[in-house]
Protein backbone atom coordinates (compact mmCIF):
# COMPACT_ATOMS: atom_id res chain seq x y z
CA UNK A 1 0.00 0.00 0.00
CA UNK A 2 1.30 3.46 -0.55
CA UNK A 3 2.49 5.29 2.50
CA UNK A 4 -0.01 7.57 3.98
CA UNK A 5 2.33 8.70 6.60
CA UNK A 6 5.89 9.67 5.94
CA UNK A 7 8.21 9.20 8.44
CA UNK A 8 11.21 11.48 7.06
CA UNK A 9 13.94 9.10 7.79
CA UNK A 10 13.00 8.26 11.30
CA UNK A 11 12.15 4.58 10.50
CA UNK A 12 13.84 2.34 13.24
CA UNK A 13 14.03 -1.44 13.70
CA UNK A 14 10.62 -2.97 14.72
CA UNK A 15 9.26 -2.56 18.28
CA UNK A 16 8.27 -6.03 19.53
CA UNK A 17 5.54 -6.25 22.17
CA UNK A 18 4.36 -9.73 23.89
CA UNK A 19 0.93 -9.11 25.70
CA UNK A 20 0.20 -11.76 28.42
CA UNK A 21 -3.52 -11.72 29.21
CA UNK A 22 -4.79 -13.69 32.56
CA UNK A 23 -7.76 -16.11 32.74
CA UNK A 24 -10.29 -13.42 32.41
CA UNK A 25 -8.87 -10.84 31.08
CA UNK A 26 -10.73 -7.79 29.86
CA UNK A 27 -10.81 -7.89 26.27
CA UNK A 28 -11.82 -3.85 25.41
CA UNK A 29 -7.84 -3.03 26.81
CA UNK A 30 -6.02 -5.68 25.16
CA UNK A 31 -7.91 -4.71 21.52
CA UNK A 32 -7.41 -1.50 22.27
CA UNK A 33 -3.64 -1.68 23.00
CA UNK A 34 -2.82 -3.76 19.79
CA UNK A 35 -5.10 -1.85 17.43
CA UNK A 36 -2.91 1.42 17.29
CA UNK A 37 0.00 -0.66 16.35
CA UNK A 38 -1.23 -2.30 13.55
CA UNK A 39 -2.76 0.90 12.08
CA UNK A 40 0.98 2.39 12.77
CA UNK A 41 1.95 -0.52 10.59
CA UNK A 42 -0.89 0.06 8.29
CA UNK A 43 -0.53 3.66 7.60
CA UNK A 44 3.57 4.05 7.28
CA UNK A 45 3.70 1.10 5.21
CA UNK A 46 6.45 -0.24 6.80
CA UNK A 47 6.99 -3.32 10.31
CA UNK A 48 6.82 -0.44 12.66
CA UNK A 49 5.55 -2.65 15.68
CA UNK A 50 5.35 -6.75 16.04
CA UNK A 51 3.07 -7.94 18.42
CA UNK A 52 2.11 -11.44 19.52
CA UNK A 53 0.20 -12.90 22.61
CA UNK A 54 1.98 -15.06 25.08
CA UNK A 55 1.06 -17.53 27.50
CA UNK A 56 2.76 -20.36 29.89
CA UNK A 57 1.28 -22.79 27.31
CA UNK A 58 -0.15 -22.95 23.55
CA UNK A 59 -3.80 -23.24 24.92
CA UNK A 60 -6.89 -20.93 24.93
CA UNK A 61 -7.02 -18.18 27.32
CA UNK A 62 -10.71 -16.65 27.93
CA UNK A 63 -11.42 -13.17 28.17
CA UNK A 64 -14.10 -12.06 31.01
CA UNK A 65 -16.66 -11.49 28.37
CA UNK A 66 -16.21 -15.52 26.90
CA UNK A 67 -14.26 -15.12 23.89
CA UNK A 68 -11.48 -17.39 24.09
CA UNK A 69 -8.18 -16.65 21.94
CA UNK A 70 -4.83 -18.91 21.11
CA UNK A 71 -1.68 -17.40 22.21
CA UNK A 72 1.22 -17.32 19.66
CA UNK A 73 4.19 -18.32 21.93
CA UNK A 74 5.07 -20.22 25.36
CA UNK A 75 6.51 -18.03 27.62
CA UNK A 76 9.74 -20.14 27.87
CA UNK A 77 10.01 -20.51 23.65
CA UNK A 78 9.20 -16.28 22.98
CA UNK A 79 12.24 -14.27 21.87
CA UNK A 80 13.61 -10.88 22.83
CA UNK A 81 10.70 -8.52 22.98
CA UNK A 82 11.26 -4.69 23.85
CA UNK A 83 7.92 -4.45 25.77
CA UNK A 84 6.27 -7.02 28.38
CA UNK A 85 2.58 -6.03 29.03
CA UNK A 86 0.42 -8.20 30.96
CA UNK A 87 -3.34 -7.61 30.68
CA UNK A 88 -5.44 -9.13 33.53
CA UNK A 89 -9.31 -8.24 34.20
CA UNK A 90 -11.49 -10.06 36.96
CA UNK A 91 -10.49 -12.39 39.84
CA UNK A 92 -7.51 -11.41 39.03
CA UNK A 93 -5.59 -12.47 42.33
CA UNK A 94 -7.11 -16.38 41.34
CA UNK A 95 -5.26 -16.28 38.02
CA UNK A 96 -2.23 -15.42 38.56
CA UNK A 97 0.20 -18.15 37.92
CA UNK A 98 3.28 -18.98 39.54
CA UNK A 99 4.69 -19.65 36.41
CA UNK A 100 4.08 -16.02 35.42
CA UNK A 101 5.56 -14.50 38.14
CA UNK A 102 8.68 -16.34 38.26
CA UNK A 103 8.99 -15.30 34.10
CA UNK A 104 8.11 -11.83 34.45
CA UNK A 105 10.75 -11.13 36.83
CA UNK A 106 12.98 -13.45 35.18
CA UNK A 107 12.46 -10.77 32.16
CA UNK A 108 12.67 -8.14 33.85
CA UNK A 109 16.08 -7.91 34.62
CA UNK A 110 16.86 -7.83 30.74
CA UNK A 111 16.04 -4.08 30.38
CA UNK A 112 12.60 -5.03 28.66
CA UNK A 113 9.68 -2.27 29.45
CA UNK A 114 7.29 -4.10 31.74
CA UNK A 115 3.09 -2.61 31.23
CA UNK A 116 0.16 -3.17 32.96
CA UNK A 117 -2.97 -3.05 31.70
CA UNK A 118 -6.62 -2.78 33.82
CA UNK A 119 -5.52 -5.03 36.48
CA UNK A 120 -2.13 -5.83 35.01
CA UNK A 121 -0.40 -3.86 37.63
CA UNK A 122 -1.84 -6.44 39.98
CA UNK A 123 0.43 -8.87 38.84
CA UNK A 124 3.47 -6.48 38.62
CA UNK A 125 3.00 -6.17 42.02
CA UNK A 126 2.74 -9.41 43.09
CA UNK A 127 6.33 -9.84 41.33
CA UNK A 128 7.67 -7.62 42.97
CA UNK A 129 8.15 -5.19 39.70
CA UNK A 130 6.40 -1.49 41.18
CA UNK A 131 8.27 -1.30 43.90
CA UNK A 132 9.56 2.25 43.83
CA UNK A 133 7.47 3.22 40.86
CA UNK A 134 4.68 5.90 40.05
CA UNK A 135 1.28 3.65 39.05
CA UNK A 136 -1.60 3.77 37.50
CA UNK A 137 -4.78 0.82 37.74
CA UNK A 138 -8.11 0.53 37.76
CA UNK A 139 -9.57 2.55 40.00
CA UNK A 140 -11.42 -1.20 41.74
CA UNK A 141 -8.25 -2.50 42.72
CA UNK A 142 -6.46 0.88 43.40
CA UNK A 143 -7.53 0.44 47.11
CA UNK A 144 -5.78 -3.19 47.29
CA UNK A 145 -2.56 -2.10 45.34
CA UNK A 146 -2.23 0.57 48.15
CA UNK A 147 -3.31 -1.71 51.24
CA UNK A 148 -0.89 -4.29 49.77
CA UNK A 149 2.01 -2.90 48.53
CA UNK A 150 3.05 0.18 49.86
CA UNK A 151 6.42 0.83 48.55
CA UNK A 152 4.08 1.19 45.27
CA UNK A 153 3.23 5.21 44.40
CA UNK A 154 -0.16 4.73 43.20
CA UNK A 155 -2.27 7.57 41.44
CA UNK A 156 -5.21 8.23 39.40
CA UNK A 157 -4.01 9.27 36.26
CA UNK A 158 -5.20 7.26 33.37
CA UNK A 159 -2.28 5.90 32.50
CA UNK A 160 1.82 6.27 34.06
CA UNK A 161 4.83 6.22 31.97
CA UNK A 162 7.59 5.93 34.97
CA UNK A 163 11.05 4.86 33.42
CA UNK A 164 10.92 1.35 32.41
CA UNK A 165 7.32 0.66 33.65
CA UNK A 166 4.17 1.68 31.94
CA UNK A 167 0.88 1.28 33.47
CA UNK A 168 -2.69 2.14 32.63
CA UNK A 169 -6.19 1.82 33.84
CA UNK A 170 -7.77 -0.02 30.92
CA UNK A 171 -10.65 0.16 28.73
CA UNK A 172 -10.18 1.81 25.81
CA UNK A 173 -7.66 4.08 27.57
CA UNK A 174 -4.77 1.56 26.63
CA UNK A 175 -5.75 3.41 23.16
CA UNK A 176 -4.60 6.98 24.20
CA UNK A 177 -1.68 5.23 26.13
CA UNK A 178 -0.34 3.08 23.16
CA UNK A 179 -0.83 6.71 21.16
CA UNK A 180 1.17 8.13 23.27
CA UNK A 181 3.95 5.82 22.85
CA UNK A 182 3.55 5.81 19.04
CA UNK A 183 3.91 10.25 19.59
CA UNK A 184 7.45 8.54 21.34
CA UNK A 185 8.61 6.48 18.95
CA UNK A 186 7.86 8.54 15.60
CA UNK A 187 5.73 11.81 16.15
CA UNK A 188 2.44 13.63 17.08
CA UNK A 189 1.89 13.22 13.29
CA UNK A 190 1.65 9.37 13.08
CA UNK A 191 -0.34 9.06 16.61
CA UNK A 192 -3.01 11.77 15.53
CA UNK A 193 -3.23 10.20 12.25
CA UNK A 194 -3.72 6.78 14.05
CA UNK A 195 -6.52 8.62 16.23
CA UNK A 196 -8.27 10.11 13.27
CA UNK A 197 -8.36 6.28 12.06
CA UNK A 198 -10.32 5.34 14.82
CA UNK A 199 -12.84 8.58 14.85
CA UNK A 200 -11.08 9.35 18.16
CA UNK A 201 -11.83 13.23 18.88
CA UNK A 202 -8.57 13.77 21.05
CA UNK A 203 -6.33 11.64 22.58
CA UNK A 204 -6.59 11.97 26.34
CA UNK A 205 -3.58 13.04 28.82
CA UNK A 206 -2.21 10.94 31.13
CA UNK A 207 -3.40 13.10 33.94
CA UNK A 208 -6.82 13.07 33.07
CA UNK A 209 -9.04 11.41 36.15
CA UNK A 210 -10.10 8.14 35.21
CA UNK A 211 -13.57 8.18 37.14
CA UNK A 212 -16.19 10.43 35.53
CA UNK A 213 -18.43 10.52 37.73
CA UNK A 214 -21.65 11.47 38.26
CA UNK A 215 -21.60 14.36 40.55
CA UNK A 216 -18.63 16.43 38.38
CA UNK A 217 -20.54 19.02 37.46
CA UNK A 218 -22.40 19.84 40.73
CA UNK A 219 -18.97 19.68 42.23
CA UNK A 220 -17.76 22.26 39.92
CA UNK A 221 -20.15 25.09 40.82
CA UNK A 222 -20.35 23.53 44.63
CA UNK A 223 -16.66 23.78 45.58
CA UNK A 224 -16.98 23.57 48.87
CA UNK A 225 -19.58 20.49 48.87
CA UNK A 226 -16.42 18.71 46.31
CA UNK A 227 -13.83 19.88 49.44
CA UNK A 228 -16.05 18.00 51.69
CA UNK A 229 -16.37 15.21 49.58
CA UNK A 230 -12.52 15.04 48.57
CA UNK A 231 -11.73 15.12 52.79
CA UNK A 232 -14.14 11.89 53.40
CA UNK A 233 -12.73 10.25 50.41
CA UNK A 234 -8.97 10.54 51.52
CA UNK A 235 -9.86 9.86 55.21
CA UNK A 236 -11.34 6.78 55.27
CA UNK A 237 -9.14 4.09 58.36
CA UNK A 238 -10.09 7.19 60.46
CA UNK A 239 -13.19 8.91 59.73
CA UNK A 240 -13.66 12.44 60.65
CA UNK A 241 -16.26 14.13 62.45
CA UNK A 242 -18.60 15.73 60.61
CA UNK A 243 -18.76 18.80 62.67
CA UNK A 244 -14.64 18.81 60.98
CA UNK A 245 -15.50 18.44 57.76
CA UNK A 246 -18.21 21.37 57.70
CA UNK A 247 -15.18 23.71 59.05
CA UNK A 248 -12.60 22.48 56.60
CA UNK A 249 -14.96 23.17 53.72
CA UNK A 250 -15.60 26.58 55.48
CA UNK A 251 -19.83 25.63 56.11
CA UNK A 252 -21.30 25.02 59.37
CA UNK A 253 -22.88 21.43 60.02
CA UNK A 254 -26.36 22.48 59.13
CA UNK A 255 -25.19 24.19 55.94
CA UNK A 256 -23.07 20.90 55.14
CA UNK A 257 -26.19 18.82 55.54
CA UNK A 258 -28.06 21.30 52.91
CA UNK A 259 -25.57 20.95 50.65
CA UNK A 260 -25.32 17.07 50.28
CA UNK A 261 -29.35 16.63 50.57
CA UNK A 262 -30.51 19.78 47.97
CA UNK A 263 -27.33 18.17 45.38
CA UNK A 264 -26.52 14.72 46.41
CA UNK A 265 -29.99 13.46 47.49
CA UNK A 266 -28.14 12.04 50.26
CA UNK A 267 -26.85 13.44 54.03
CA UNK A 268 -23.20 13.11 54.86
CA UNK A 269 -23.00 10.91 57.14
CA UNK A 270 -24.55 8.41 54.73
CA UNK A 271 -22.49 9.74 51.97
CA UNK A 272 -19.34 8.69 54.17
CA UNK A 273 -20.68 5.65 54.87
CA UNK A 274 -21.10 4.57 51.21
CA UNK A 275 -17.73 5.61 50.88
CA UNK A 276 -16.08 3.04 52.81
CA UNK A 277 -18.11 0.47 52.42
CA UNK A 278 -17.09 0.94 49.00
CA UNK A 279 -13.39 0.81 49.90
CA UNK A 280 -14.60 -2.17 51.70
CA UNK A 281 -15.80 -4.48 48.86
CA UNK A 282 -13.04 -3.27 46.69
CA UNK A 283 -10.23 -4.63 49.64
CA UNK A 284 -13.01 -7.90 49.87
CA UNK A 285 -12.23 -8.48 46.13
CA UNK A 286 -8.71 -7.59 45.64
CA UNK A 287 -7.12 -8.31 48.46
CA UNK A 288 -6.32 -11.41 50.26
CA UNK A 289 -7.10 -9.46 53.51
CA UNK A 290 -9.48 -10.69 56.44
CA UNK A 291 -12.77 -9.01 57.01
CA UNK A 292 -11.75 -8.00 60.63
CA UNK A 293 -8.50 -6.01 58.70
CA UNK A 294 -10.64 -4.76 55.97
CA UNK A 295 -13.00 -3.41 59.15
CA UNK A 296 -10.01 -1.68 60.45
CA UNK A 297 -8.61 -0.11 56.83
CA UNK A 298 -12.55 1.04 56.36
CA UNK A 299 -12.65 2.54 60.06
CA UNK A 300 -15.29 0.22 61.49
CA UNK A 301 -15.35 -0.73 64.67
CA UNK A 302 -17.11 -3.89 64.36
CA UNK A 303 -17.42 -5.84 61.47
CA UNK A 304 -21.75 -5.58 61.73
CA UNK A 305 -21.68 -3.80 58.52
Amino acid sequence: MAKVVQLHGRTKRTFKVGFLPLEQFTLIALSSAIEPLRMANHLTGEALYDWQLIRPAIAPVTASGGTSMLPNACLNDVGDLDLIIVVAGVNVKDNIEPEILAWLKKRATSNVLMGGLCTGPLVLAQAGLLDGYNCSAHWECLAALQEDYPRIFCNNNLFTFDRDRITCTGGDVALHMMLHLVADHYGAPLANAISDMFVCDRIRDSQEPQRLRMENNVFASQPKLASAVQLMEANIEEPIDLVDVAAYSGVSRRQLERLFLNFLGITPSRFYLKVRLERAKQLLRQTTCSIVDISSICGFESTAH
